[in-house]
């Protein structure tokens, strides 16, 4: 019973960033999709900075267990942020007692408010200790969704199959790895 109640209390607004080439549009979609299997209503916007590879992206991601009004998201529940720009530019924004996930392998500043959940987990290490740097996205978002407590990672893994194109499945069991490591960077905190 509680577990159903805690799916009817869900309205998270995420903003997920970087730099172009990351992987934040991709998580964007693959946490999109995981709300859709899970049930959930979701929205999902991509911003993309001056350039693709190399400059600034981010994207706004809805979950919600009643329609939503407007996909935009100004003040969210959750961040990730994976460059020390992504940190500046949206850690004033997260609502108090919202979460923040912050690459800590290439983010040497800490978060400077203490009204949100901050975890610092080395995406872009554990991703390299499994065999594949770009897989520090996926460490990330295992990470939020562990923090969440609502979304199971499982779902999560079966979302990865419906967003990447066929001729990339090859990797979907290393992201699936690199999803577990970031659940397991959260959980073992």
């Amino acid at each position: 019973m509680e577990k159903n109640n805690q799916k009817n209390n869900i309205d998270e607004r995420v903003i997920i960033a970087g730099f172009g080439g990351q992987g934040v549009m991709l998580m964007g979609k693959i946490l999109a999709q995981a709300g859709m299997l899970a049930g959930l209503n979701v929205t999902w916007i991509p911003k993309y900075g001056a350039e693709v590879r190399g400059g600034t992206a981010h994207c706004m991601v809805r979950i919600s267990h009643k329609p939503i009004a407007s996909p935009l998201v100004e003040f969210p529940t959750a961040i990730i942020v994976l460059n020390k720009p992504s940190l500046v530019k949206f850690e004033n924004k997260v609502r108090p007692q919202g979460t923040v996930i912050v690459n800590s392998s290439l983010i040497d500043e800490k978060v400077t408010r203490d009204d949100v959940k901050v975890y610092y987990v080395p995406c872009t290490l554990l991703a390299n200790q499994l065999g594949d740097v770009k897989g520090s996205n996926m460490v990330a978002l295992g990470a939020l969704v562990a923090s969440w407590g609502f979304l199971n990672i499982d779902v999560v893994k079966e979302a990865l199959k419906h967003m990447l194109p066929a001729y990339r499945h090859k990797y979907i069991p290393l992201n699936q790895k690199a999803l577990d490591e970031g659940a397991h960077a959260i959980t073992n905190a």
